[in-house]
């Protein structure tokens, strides 16, 4: 069973490794749908965090 702190480590790894390996995100300035999936994943788990204050 992982933590919200794992889930958090681990949403925000996979889109760091993402946006080291995309093509289209490192040559375009506009980054890919993956790419904005898996940030939208790091937010969500981000914003879940015992905690984390709503703005």
């Amino acid at each position: 069973m992982t933590t919200q702190s794992d889930a958090l480590h681990e949403a925000r790894v996979n889109y760091e490794q993402h946006i080291g390996t995309c093509r289209q995100c490192r040559v375009d300035a506009t980054p890919c749908a993956v790419s904005k999936h898996l940030l939208r994943i790091y937010n969500n788990a981000r914003r879940s965090r015992p905690g984390a204050t709503a703005h």
